[in-house]
């Protein structure tokens, strides 16, 4: 059984911890509210710009003018995952989530026969897929030392891709993120960059328009600068998500360490008590009992 000593000396431990999950917890909170609301409010520049590309899109055949972007490289071979996840732990099951979610795409992926490549945005998604992945993974970017996301990151990720499609080093581009739903639901997502798939243009938006655009220039040249723009946006879009989503985790994760901290605090100072008091009592039963003797 421990000591009083040691059980004060934990209860002042446990009690240290308690400070620091909850300043962690309130910090997480401010940060919160910032990055949720930049998460969405790229949510409708992103999707006003896969309704602009499709719009443009239906323009291009899928001859020789579309771009090579859009038609990929008529095979699915090898695939590239790009998995964006965060920097830096302490956000309960977020950055595992997203992991796992790619790991079973790979997965999936090398039981089929394809070749899989992997591009980890974040420290903690490369900590996770190289303990069965290493091999795999050809890039890593970490994001540690920004303070603010930015569409410069994304932009710098976007060209990396970008360029091994140019170099022929991969078919498919599918990117990996957590849409953020709630400070409680955080939802791994798999979007496809590479060919961009052009949504269908929304036909509420369309109806009784009959509207005939003419290009200047022509879509097809259009589209080779729109499409590289548009991949930037949905991993710019991503990050956003993430850092909301990461948030939102920590705070949620926080709370509970807090909340269990202080339920050990209780049960760490009943148990200090009864030992207290039951050594107390033993001394009294001593010193009567030699009173007695007297």
């Amino acid at each position: 059984m421990a000591s009083l000593k040691d059980l004060r000396n934990r209860i002042a431990s446990v009690k240290a911890t308690q400070k620091i999950t909850k300043a962690m917890q309130m910090v997480a909170a401010a940060k919160l509210r910032r990055a949720q609301e930049a998460a969405e409010a790229a949510r409708p520049y992103s999707q006003r710009m896969a309704a602009v590309l499709a719009n443009i899109s239906q323009a291009v055949s899928d001859g020789a003018d579309a771009p090579a972007l859009m038609t990929g490289t008529g095979r699915d071979d090898v695939h590239l995952l790009v998995v964006c996840t965060a920097d830096r732990g302490l956000a309960g099951a977020f950055n595992s989530q997203i992991a796992r979610f790619a790991r079973d795409h790979a997965r999936k992926l090398l039981a089929q026969g394809k070749t899989v490549k992997i591009f980890t945005v974040g420290k903690k998604g490369n900590d996770i897929l190289r303990r069965e992945f290493g091999s795999l993974i050809v890039e890593r970017l970490e994001l540690r030392d920004v303070k603010q996301i930015g569409f410069g990151n994304a932009e710098q990720i976007a060209r990396r891709v970008i360029a091994m499609f140019n170099a022929g080093q991969f078919d498919v581009c599918t990117l990996f993120y957590s849409e953020f739903k709630s400070v409680i639901s955080q939802v791994p997502t798999a979007q496809q960059l590479i060919p961009a798939s052009a949504p269908v243009a929304d036909a509420s938006a369309t109806a009784g328009n009959g509207a005939i655009y003419d290009y200047e220039p022509d879509p097809a040249e259009i589209l080779n600068d729109l499409i590289p723009r548009n991949i930037a946006i949905q991993i710019f879009r991503a990050l956003l998500e993430n850092v909301a989503g990461e948030m939102g985790a920590k705070m949620s994760a926080m709370d509970n360490a807090t909340r269990n901290a202080g339920d050990m605090i209780n049960r760490l100072t009943i148990t200090y008590n009864r030992q207290r008091q039951a050594q107390i009592t033993k001394e009294l039963i001593e010193i009567i009992s030699g009173a007695e003797a007297l």
